[in-house]
């Protein structure tokens, strides 16, 4: 179990690092800025690269909302499932200290720029309310768990979970970014907020909320239109 902690922390560790440190440092740069396409490209890889780096470990969840959908879609046992939560929240953390002190090294620099945090109303990139990031990241999620659902099933093909989850994480990051800057992931979520502090964490709540209602919908829908057991 110890090993399976560590697995997620590192690769919760890791989807931080990659997915927001390459909003925070890389995409602004003018001329060479890879942006919000890079991002979520970045996104994406992190991911695709964890699974298959740490998946065989852990099962490469890296995100607490993935954690719960597997949890209901009767594939993790419940009992370890706060374990997980906290490893990941605990990598998360980790992640953003190093994207602090990496961007800190510059002049100029301010978490008033957001440090990649999510946000809705003035908080969010195109100024989308609270419905409208509260519906994305939950449809978001919901989706995003099918993928996994999908992907990860005893009848699917083997060896390509890792590349679907990527490119599912990818896309929905290409449709979001501009709405909530991007969560599906509470852990993601939490660790950026606690950098940026004041009306990041008066929102985390809903990047909380919806994820994980979403991943719950969507455990119960797989097993419902697959006929599978908890």
């Amino acid at each position: 179990m110890k090993k399976k902690l560590l697995a997620e922390c590192i690769g919760t560790f890791w989807l931080v690092l990659g997915g927001c440190g390459s909003a925070v440092l890389a995409a602004g740069i003018p001329d060479l800025g890879i942006g919000f396409l890079g991002v979520a490209l970045a996104f994406g890889l992190t991911v695709l690269t964890g699974i298959y780096a740490l998946g065989h470990i852990s099962g490469g969840h890296f995100n607490p909302a993935v954690s719960v959908g597997l949890c209901i879609g009767g594939r993790f046992d419940i009992s370890e499932l706060p374990g997980y939560i906290i490893s990941q929240i605990i990598g998360a953390i980790l992640g953003a200290c190093v994207i602090y002190i990496i961007a800190s090294g510059v002049s100029g620099f301010s978490l008033s720029n957001g440090f990649a945090a999510n946000g809705y109303g003035e908080h969010s990139p195109f100024g989308y309310d609270m419905t409208s990031a509260l519906v994305c990241e939950f449809v978001m999620t919901f989706m995003f768990l099918i993928v996994i659902l999908g992907a990860t099933h005893k009848n699917a093909s083997k060896g390509f979970a890792g590349l679907s989850i990527g490119l599912a994480l990818t896309l929905i990051h290409l449709i979001s970014i501009p709405i909530t800057n991007t969560s599906v992931n509470p852990a993601r979520s939490t660790s950026q907020a606690l950098f940026v502090g004041g009306w990041a964490i008066e929102q985390l709540w809903l990047f909380w909320l919806a994820p994980i209602a979403g991943a719950i919908l969507a455990g119960f829908m797989y097993r419902f239109i697959t006929q599978d057991k908890a």
